[in-house]
């Protein structure tokens, strides 16, 4: 999702010389196969999206395959940037590296004060690797390695399966389904009253060229709108029907309140154009071909 997006972005803002690999084509975990690649390729800039990703049932059940998986692929993304003179590289973290019970809104500086939330920890302490790993290049060896920080993520190419996808997708399914199937309730996880930010991927991407061309800092910085809402009004957003909405409370909620300070990003130059109900609806159309009513 992200990666496609990057692209996206770049080709619309000119740049056309682009390498890609599909996981597919390149295992990124295979040490031999990504020093091969840096090689033969030879990029000048690197934007290092790659990522085993998922929601909570996937990152609390995966634990080990999210931790492996993750410091694996950075590992050897970063440390070959460096060993082939990589002028600039974007490393792409996220917000769950931040504390559970972090203060809100979220500031940077808040990184590694407090434990994190469970669910996700695996995920989260190869995410803090990457950036620490990117912080240590530039100390070492002056690199111009970067790193963001976006907040919770959707748009085209996004992972609907229900088991291991993210909130905003899962909703999306679960309401098309229940519409399609006439069944009037949607069981959703939790109380519905933990705090969301959700980001478009291709506002994600307009980010990341903006930090590429003026930011290069150690510090990480955090990408987001700045703005959240309860789970809760999400269901009621993604729904956009009348029906009932079923709370399934024993189920975890998972962090109570997740909101990005983004002062350092506006202070940059860069806010976000899609709005959430514009971006759900887009996205509704692309993936379900527009059955609402």
């Amino acid at each position: 999702m992200v990666g496609s997006a990057l692209v996206r972005r770049l080709q619309q803002a000119g740049y056309h010389n682009l390498v890609v690999r599909t996981s597919q084509e390149l295992d990124l975990r295979d040490q031999a196969a990504v020093a091969a690649f840096f090689a033969q390729e030879k990029p000048e800039y690197v934007l290092l999206a790659a990522a085993k990703v998922g929601g909570i049932v996937a990152n609390n059940t995966y634990r080990a395959d999210f931790l492996y998986d993750n410091l694996m692929i950075q590992n050897n993304v970063i440390s070959q940037s460096h060993a082939h003179d990589v002028k600039k590289l974007l490393f792409l973290g996220s917000s769950c590296i931040y504390p559970k019970l972090a203060p809100q809104p979220i500031k940077e500086e808040y990184l590694l004060t407090g434990p994190l939330e469970p669910t996700n920890e695996p995920y989260a302490i190869a995410k803090i690797a990457g950036l620490k790993l990117c912080e240590a290049f530039r100390a070492q060896h002056g690199r111009h390695f970067i790193s963001a920080m976006p907040t919770n993520l959707y748009g085209p190419g996004d992972n609907y399966d229900l088991q291991n996808s993210h909130v905003l997708p899962a909703l999306l399914r679960k309401f098309h389904e229940a519409r399609e199937q006439g069944r009037p309730e949607v069981e959703i996880w939790g109380t519905g009253t933990p705090r969301r930010e959700f980001l478009h991927v291709d506002d994600l991407a307009a980010a990341c060229l903006h930090l590429l061309l003026h930011y290069d800092g150690a510090e990480p910085v955090n990408i987001g709108t700045g703005e959240d809402l309860t789970i809760a009004e999400l269901a009621i957003l993604v729904c956009d029907v009348t029906g009932a909405i079923r709370f399934d409370t024993p189920k975890p909620d998972g962090t109570p309140r997740k909101l990005l300070d983004v002062n350092k990003l506006k202070v940059l130059g860069w806010r976000y154009t899609i709005s959430l109900r514009e971006g759900i609806e887009q996205v509704y159309q692309e993936v379900f071909k527009g059955v609402r009513k």
